[in-house]
């Protein structure tokens, strides 16, 4: 595993804009064979964050959530690793997750929602945890808004925490 060993920690970020911008910056720092996995609330910032991934990468977009694919492979526009985005929210254990047969060594490979998954594939990745209900900001509802009907994207600040597993 190579490294975003410099971002461990935890950022506060105020904007989809800089959500992404640390994404870019992740992007840049990973290698294939890197794993990361995504976690928090819907509309927490995953998507957003790797898009950012994806522009560091330098990968062919559009990047949008594959809830329903389950995984889109992105590949390399500058002749590096593809990008695999998978949406784990509905896998039911870490079996349905290896039947997807993604090339884990040969890309970068980006799980939302992977959480207690993953284990059965690597052997270590890295843990972003991101946070938009801190400081007592931000609800989510089962229709996919808070308050009064804002965005879930709106400039709410989120709380991501970078960690390496195990």
């Amino acid at each position: 595993m190579t490294g975003i060993d410099p971002l461990v920690g935890t950022h506060e970020i105020t904007s989809p804009d800089e959500m992404e911008a640390l994404g870019a910056r992740m992007g840049g720092m990973l290698r294939p064979g890197d794993l990361v996995v995504l976690t928090g609330a819907l509309g927490a910032g995953k998507t957003t964050l790797t898009r950012g991934i994806a522009a560091g990468l330098g990968v062919r977009g559009p990047v949008q959530s594959p809830t329903f694919v389950l995984a889109r492979t992105h590949p390399s526009l500058v002749g590096a690793a593809p990008l695999v985005h998978v949406d784990a929210y509905r896998l039911g254990s870490a079996v349905e997750l290896d039947d997807l047969d993604i090339d884990w060594d040969g890309s970068v490979v980006v799980v939302e929602w992977g959480r207690g998954l993953v284990d059965a594939v690597a052997d270590a990745w890295w843990e972003v945890e991101l946070d938009r209900e801190w400081n007592g900001r931000g609800v989510d509802t089962a229709c996919g808004t808070y308050g009064h009907g804002e965005d879930l994207d709106a400039d709410t600040p989120r709380l991501v925490t970078i960690s390496r597993r195990p």
